[in-house]
């Protein structure tokens, strides 16, 4: 449930934004969520309906951008996405691998009119 406290944060730096530019409506929201950020596209989705209504986001397409896992092996600096639970290095076999991306969520851009 997380994604309720998050879904807010969205509805209100969206609907600050839109201000600040004078927007009558939010038409797209563009959000970027990383595989490993725990938050769950679908759900956001289903909080936004009812945190939007009745605002100038109402209605807005939510746009998600997911962003795959990536590591980097601290022994031999190769960069990898995983398998599956798998946070092996191919090139060296080491499992001392440090995340380099997939954590990342924000809001890329807002469409408005």
């Amino acid at each position: 449930m997380h994604e309720l406290g998050v879904t807010e944060n969205i509805v209100n730096i969206a609907l600050a934004k839109a201000a600040e530019v004078q927007a009558s409506k939010i038409l797209k929201i563009s959000i970027v969520i990383g595989e490993l950020s725990g938050f769950v596209p679908d759900c956001i989705d289903f909080y936004f309906e009812s945190l939007s209504k009745d605002t100038i986001a109402e209605r807005a397409k939510l746009d998600f951008d997911i962003i795959p896992a990536k590591f980097r092996c601290r022994n031999c600096s190769t960069i990898a996405s995983p398998e599956g639970m798998l946070w092996t290095c191919p090139s060296c076999q080491s499992q001392s691998m440090e995340v380099i991306g997939g954590q990342e969520f924000y809001i890329k851009d807002l469409e408005v009119e």
